[in-house]
């Protein structure tokens, strides 16, 4: 009966192991994402980054905001909303991984030769924009 505890406000008694441990957990959650951001996996590394972020979120909800200890019908409206994000997240991967498929002129960039991609060119940039380039030099003077 040694052990530190802490109430939440609905004075529940909550260990603080379970805070500590879950904390812990969070960080090896964030040195997954950061260790999967520097490999190259293609379009897995937004999926694997998305489930991650998806996971701390749901452990930060339930853990640090207590939502595990409340009332379950908040317990319902968050899985709820948590599952129709997932459904529109997930709709939208599944379209920006299988563009081109019907459709190949359709698959890359959609404007391979935009300014945006160009930017360190200030001609190209300047006449794409319809503006005077800085490196110009007034012939009437």
């Amino acid at each position: 009966m040694n052990e530190k505890v802490i109430t939440d406000p609905h004075h529940h008694i909550v260990p603080l192991k379970v805070y500590i441990g879950v904390g812990i957990f969070l960080y090896i959650l964030s040195a997954i994402t950061v260790a999967v951001s520097l490999i190259h996996l293609g379009s897995w590394n937004i999926i694997i980054a998305l489930s991650v972020a998806g996971v701390k979120a749901i452990l930060v909800a339930l853990f640090y905001m207590h939502l595990r200890y409340d009332k379950k019908i908040f317990m319902i409206i968050f899985g709820v909303a948590v599952l129709f994000l997932v459904v529109f997240i997930s709709i939208t991967l599944i379209d920006s991984m299988s563009r081109g498929e019907i459709n190949p002129e359709d698959k890359g960039d959609i404007e391979k030769n935009a300014v945006i991609y160009h930017s360190k060119d200030k001609n190209m940039l300047a006449d794409s924009l319809k503006i005077e380039p800085e490196d110009k030099t007034d012939s009437s003077e």
